[in-house]
């Protein structure tokens, strides 16, 4: 595996980046500097923190970037309760959208451990 992009877990926080984004089209215009923005972003940190700890070459260094892309993810639930709250999205939809972000942390949970044993090997 040579690159981030051939890792599932990335392949997954893409997809649920670009779902976000077109969910986000439907918001109040004046949610675009404040929950918009905020949804995105922390849509987007995922896949960005896959990348960037896919990039790093200590194993235990890579574990602390899913570290922050589970975090990104839980942060993107809470934007999207707000979302939910203010009747942007009905149930159904947050359900969905909750339920991809919690894949990709059980995602990311899975490299974290894998990520650890091969820190542990090479000590």
């Amino acid at each position: 595996m040579n690159s981030f992009t051939d890792l599932e877990v990335w392949k997954k926080a893409r997809v649920l980046r670009n779902n976000i984004s077109d969910l986000t089209k439907s918001f109040s215009a004046e949610e675009k500097y404040r929950l918009i923005d905020q949804v995105i972003r922390s849509s987007r940190s995922i896949g960005n923190n896959i990348a960037e700890g896919h990039g790093r070459f200590h194993y235990a260094n890579a574990a602390k970037f899913f570290i922050n892309a589970r975090g990104s993810a839980a942060e993107a639930i809470d934007h999207l309760i707000i979302a939910l709250d203010n009747k942007f999205i009905d149930e159904k939809i947050f359900e969905t959208f909750k339920n991809d972000c919690e894949e990709c942390m059980k995602m990311i949970n899975g490299y974290i451990n894998f990520l650890r044993k091969q820190a542990d090997v090479k000590v």
